[in-house]
């Protein structure tokens, strides 16, 4: 009886940097039904078991820094999940069907091989998230569908190969932190201008993009805020309007090759 009351216990398991490179190595420490948080960052996992799905109550999820190539369909099935941490992995793709997590708040995608390329059809329909890392990643667009996301508060975008930004992030009404800088953004739509992110309590990061001289003399003069009033005015509505799509010369492309993710062998 006294053992049977200590598993109970047992709802967190951690067990970082312990060269941990199977989910077998510690299965016998998880109780699927209790389990709320797992973390395994800093081992050499190289795949997550389909059975992930059995830990009916696990809440919290982290797995940075290992060497994940792909997820299963499976994970997004997590009943009760609301953090979920994959950074740091060599993710290429996510499975099919991954948007349908029924809680989830926090998800964090930095540091992996990812692009709009990568996502399934229904990615951007996670009406829960509040936070989404998508830092350096691969991006050079994202979709309109970002629009569904109607309760993002802080989106990060940083370090990626975006040359544009949709429209339709002006409608995340709740967003308070904007993290695009280390992206090849010329322009930025005026509707985004829609977003309160200028203020004590909201981040705004716009620095290192090759912004067009307009938008660059305004934020050398007046950091992000002076670029906010400038892309609700009426004369920079005006101007982005009468651009061609073609008419701005294309960033090249920085060199990633050096990135962990991208290496065979992840160093220890």
């Amino acid at each position: 009886m006294p053992k049977d009351k200590k598993k109970e216990e047992v709802t967190e398991v951690e067990h970082v940097d312990r060269n941990i490179s199977q989910f077998s190595q510690i299965s016998h420490l998880i109780d699927a039904e209790i389990i709320t948080r797992l973390t395994l960052s800093h081992n050499k996992l190289t795949s997550v078991p389909p059975n992930i799905a059995d830990l009916i109550s696990l809440q919290s999820l982290n797995l940075w820094n290992n060497q994940i190539e792909e997820l299963p369909p499976s994970i997004s099935s997590l009943p009760k999940l609301r953090i979920l941490n994959v950074g740091m992995n060599k993710l290429s793709i996510l499975p099919r069907g991954f948007g349908s997590f029924p809680e989830l708040e926090i998800l964090d995608l930095t540091y992996n091989n990812l692009s709009e390329r990568s996502l399934p059809g229904n990615f951007f329909f996670i009406h829960t998230l509040r936070t989404l890392y998508l830092g350096d990643n691969d991006f050079e667009m994202l979709p309109g569908d970002v629009e569904n996301l109607i309760n993002l508060q802080i989106l990060v975008l940083r370090e990626n190969d975006l040359l544009t930004l949709p429209k339709e992030l002006g409608k995340l009404s709740r967003l308070r932190e904007l993290h695009i800088q280390g992206n090849r953004l010329a322009m930025i739509p005026p509707e985004l201008g829609n977003l309160e992110l200028i203020g004590s309590k909201q981040v705004l990061r716009l620095e290192h993009n090759p912004f067009i001289p307009r938008i660059q003399e305004q934020f050398d003069a007046n950091g992000a805020a002076g670029v906010w009033a400038h892309i609700r005015s009426d004369d920079y509505r005006y101007f982005f309007g009468r651009q061609e799509p073609s008419s701005t010369p294309v960033p090249p492309k920085r060199n990633k090759e050096k990135k962990v993710s991208r290496k065979g062998i992840q160093q220890a």
